[in-house]
């Protein structure tokens, strides 16, 4: 305002007194002009300065208070209105969220620019690590500052943090309300911060950090200020909860997206997984084996998936398997236990299939499964089998008077032929079990096996005595030596320990002949316990195998076929040729085993002797002459002598 405006707005009237209103009029053109506060000063030092009475001074002096007062009024309401547009432009971006980090930036500008501080920053919580850190800065120029972290309870920051309450320092050195650490001052040191205001983020009850506004010299915040950045603060908060809603909304589509993709690549599997579910049901029910629940998995799963015995399967992957309950990847393909109430019964194996899908994985136990119930299945017909096979053996040994006819039906039905030539066979263990509990189960063990070995040879077998008796077909040309060695061989692997058999001479129409049955039953008995005395044990023989001792070996005491195995064909050389070998032996035994006395006990040429004797190791085997031989031979030849004088 010009001196003349002024000058005329103070020009008193004709009276001498100021016109009404006069002395606002300067006042209101300073508001009206937006003056600096000095400039109210003005009007009132001009007066004075040019006399005007104390009436005039005193109006002048009242206006002015009341101009300034307006003008504080306009100054605060430009305040909140430009506190309540950088509000509004806050929320508006938080409403178009789409970078929470440039949003609390935005924040951080707007506070500090409002507050008119230096230095405005954000630090949030980690609850992993139990304090807060820097998150965004504006106004900062300290690198160690920007990377602070600060403990709950530690620094300004840390006190807001921990008792969720707005903290202000107009000195911060000197305030002594909060814990300094050497690490937190030397950042504030570095970053010349003097005067700091911190309120808390809250969502709901909880703290998630801190927002500050912080100057470089002292300085007093106002309660106003303090609530501003108190709703910044707010804003804040929503922001990174609207963040986080935003992300777990984002992961939930991508996992609903993941989960979807999931659904259409495992229809298919779920399609075989229901195929595979039919046709293991069809299985069961038109009485399939094992083998061909492989079969059927293995076109399922597009591999080749077979079916182990325990012992053939590889031992660490199917003790997994059955410890897991679940099949288990093996090299390049899977194991799956087939386990029924603990007991381990084989595996199925997946070949050249190593990535197996969970729901194919769970096919392949689901078969495995199935098997165990069709092993189940067959092992109670095969111990029902077995009960019938050793009811009928048992019969023949101890009814002897039951009808042949009703026995040889029986059989039939077993598939055994009681007409044919059979020997029958006594096994037993030879290991000593710790405890009566293992002793029994290695009993059933070895019943077990007999009895799947009768089945398949189209035999009998039954417990008894501590061990197990078989009765078995001998096939043309076998004998009861070697059936008896095999079978204690087959026995013995088994179940895995030794097996010792004896077995009986041939036993010719065991039903018409039951009595023959149960001689044979002892005399095998005594030959396993020959085996176990001459230390052959796991070995298995007949009679015939222990020479003259099988003259006290066997039931009916063969003299004959003693004699015919020991020297018959010298014997029958005799009867062809009309030679004289046997009293030539007779001799020679009797004269010591001297060429020289033989010849003279028989009025012959020593070469005489020599040339027949050569002819006898031609017959009997070059070990004729040994002490064993020589005594079976000359106790055959005694036996021979004494059946007859036209044989001597």
């Amino acid at each position: 305002m010009s001196s003349d405006h002024v000058q005329s707005a103070e020009r008193p009237t004709d009276d001498g007194a100021a016109p009404p209103g006069d002395a606002e009029a300067p006042f209101l053109d300073l508001l009206a002009r937006g003056a600096t506060a000095d400039a109210y000063e003005q009007p009132v030092l001009r007066a004075r300065a040019e006399g005007r009475p104390a009436e005039r001074v005193a109006a002048l002096e009242h206006a002015k208070l009341l101009a300034l007062r307006v003008r504080a009024e306009l100054e605060g309401r430009r305040r909140r209105e430009a506190e309540l547009s950088a509000l509004f432009e806050t929320a508006h971006d938080l409403a178009g969220l789409r970078d929470v980090d440039a949003v609390l930036q935005a924040i951080v500008q707007r506070a500090r620019s409002l507050l008119g501080t230096d230095v405005a920053y954000l630090s949030l919580n980690d609850p992993a690590r139990g304090d807060t850190y820097m998150r965004v800065t504006e106004g900062s120029v300290a690198a160690r500052f920007q990377q602070l972290r600060l403990g709950m309870g530690e620094g300004l920051g840390g006190l807001v943090a921990q008792t969720a309450r707005p903290y202000v320092t107009d000195d911060y050195f000197r305030d002594e309300r909060f814990r300094h650490t050497t690490t937190i001052d030397a950042g504030v040191r570095d970053e010349g911060l003097v005067a700091i205001l911190g309120v808390p983020l809250m969502l709901g009850p909880h703290v998630i950090g801190v927002l500050f506004a912080a100057d470089r010299r002292a300085r007093v915040f106002e309660r106003e200020q303090i609530a501003l950045l108190g709703s910044f603060a707010a804003l804040a908060a929503a922001a990174i909860d609207t963040a986080n809603l935003l992300t777990e909304t984002r992961s939930a589509l991508a996992d609903l997206e993941h989960a979807n993709e999931i659904i259409k690549d495992r229809s298919g599997v779920i399609e075989r997984a229901s195929d595979v579910h039919d046709r293991l049901a069809e299985l069961v029910l038109r009485g399939g084996g094992v083998h061909d629940v492989a079969a059927a998995v293995s076109e399922v799963l597009d591999g080749t998936v077979e079916f182990a015995e325990a012992d053939a399967a590889p031992a660490d992957a199917l003790e997994a398997s059955r410890a897991e309950g679940h099949a288990v990847p093996h090299r390049d393909g899977w194991i799956a236990a087939v386990t029924a109430g603990g007991e381990l019964l084989g595996a199925l194996v997946l070949r050249g299939h190593p990535g197996l899908d969970p729901v194919d994985q769970r096919t392949l136990e689901r078969a495995a499964m199935v098997t165990s119930l069709l092993l189940l299945a067959r092992r109670s017909a095969a111990e029902a089998e077995q009960r019938v096979r050793g009811e009928l053996l048992d019969d023949l040994l101890d009814a002897r008077d039951r009808d042949p006819r009703l026995l040889r039906e029986r059989a039939a039905r077993l598939r055994a032929d009681l007409d044919a030539t059979h020997v029958v066979l006594a096994a037993r263990l030879d290991t000593a079990a710790p405890d009566a509990d293992q002793e029994a189960d290695a009993r059933r063990r070895l019943w077990s096996a007999a009895s799947h070995l009768a089945a398949t040879r189209q035999g009998l077998a039954a417990a008894r005595d501590g061990g197990t008796v078989l009765l078995l077909p001998l096939a043309p040309g076998d004998t009861a030596t070697d059936l008896a060695r095999r079978t204690a061989r087959h026995l013995g692997t088994a179940v895995h320990e030794p097996v010792t058999v004896g077995a009986s001479a041939p036993v010719a129409h065991p039903a018409a002949d039951p009595d023959a049955v149960v001689a044979g039953y002892e005399e095998g008995r005594r030959c396993l316990d020959a085996l176990r005395l001459l230390g052959r044990a796991g070995d298995g023989a007949a009679a015939e195998d222990f020479g003259f001792l099988g003259l006290l070996l066997a039931g009916d005491r063969d003299i004959g076929g003693f004699v015919e195995r020991t020297v018959g064909q010298v014997v029958a050389y005799d009867a062809r040729r009309g030679t004289d070998l046997v009293r030539t032996l007779d001799a020679y035994f009797a004269c010591g085993m001297s060429p020289a006395r033989t010849k003279d006990a028989l009025h012959v040429h020593v070469n005489t002797v020599a040339q027949r004797l050569e002819r006898v190791g031609r017959l009997l085997g070059d070990d004729w002459q040994s002490p064993a031989r020589a005594l079976e031979i000359q106790l055959a030849l005694r036996l021979h002598r004494l059946a007859g004088p036209a044989q001597s």
